[in-house]
């Protein structure tokens, strides 16, 4: 587990609750994917990866999706928890999927927070030079600020938070419990 920044946290959303969130977010992805046999699920790492995990899980027990591709990309700028990291969105090719061919398949990438849209954007930048048929966002928030022509396919909840508020999306396995925490820093 992770320091955490000081500041007043309130749950938004408890573990049940995301279960059922995640519950419709596969409903809504069954949806967007009737008559597709060839999907990759992409999480960006580090919550989206194992949001992606969940959301395959539900796609595969409710709607027997099975057969697709996995995959995780590392982006790292993290604008969300008002610490940017990075002054550019900066993507670290796996070797292993230099030579990923995704044509014909229909891509969800999964993510935990849209916020500005730098790391979702520079994700479907690089999946698109794959070729695939479609590309499909899928996010657990949508905070409703981005400034670059990303749109969000599934959106889990929309939070409209003051722009110094943060959201705290905690997924195992980088946190105890599944929730979304809101932090009025300090």
């Amino acid at each position: 587990m992770t320091d955490k920044p000081p500041g007043r946290r309130t749950c938004l959303y408890s573990p049940d609750q995301l279960d059922s969130i995640v519950s419709d977010m596969a409903r809504q992805a069954a949806g967007l994917l009737t008559g597709r046999t060839r999907v990759a699920i992409i999480g960006i790492l580090r919550r989206g990866a194992p949001l992606a995990d969940r959301l395959q899980q539900q796609l595969l027990q409710t709607y027997g999706l099975t057969g697709c591709v996995r995959l995780d990309l590392q982006i790292k700028r993290y604008a969300d928890d008002l610490t940017l990291l990075y002054p550019e969105t900066l993507l670290t090719e796996n070797p292993t999927h230099a030579s990923l061919d995704l044509a014909g398949y229909t891509v969800l990438v999964v993510d935990d927070v849209m916020y500005r849209g730098h790391s979702m954007l520079r994700a479907v930048e690089y999946l698109a030079c794959k070729q695939p048929a479609e590309i499909r966002t899928v996010v657990l928030v949508d905070r409703g600020a981005s400034k670059l022509p990303v749109r969000t396919d599934i959106v889990g909840v929309r939070l409209d938070v003051a722009p110094s508020d943060i959201i705290e999306c905690n997924v195992p396995p980088y946190e105890d419990s599944f929730r979304i925490d809101l932090l009025q820093p300090a």
